[in-house]
């Protein structure tokens, strides 16, 4: 019994050690992730227009990912 509890446990463990053997990102798919539509912002007239939202709402410029207001209401 525990000879087999030893087998599974080595098993699972050198499972768990191999799952992070490929990180990043190979040579071949950087030019997929380098086109345009891969962006986080891809649309610029999106960005503007949420930015001017942001500073019209806000009181502020940049910052967009942080929360709280300008006139400290939050």
């Amino acid at each position: 019994m525990k000879n087999k509890l030893l087998r599974i446990t080595f098993v699972v463990t050198l499972l768990q050690l191999s799952g992070c053997a490929s990180l990043g990102v190979n040579p071949w798919e950087r030019d997929l992730l380098a086109k345009d539509e891969m962006m986080l912002d891809a649309d610029s007239i999106d960005v503007g227009l949420d930015e001017h939202i942001y500073f019209s709402k806000e009181a502020t410029s940049g910052g967009r990912a942080f929360g709280g207001g300008g006139c400290g209401c939050n």
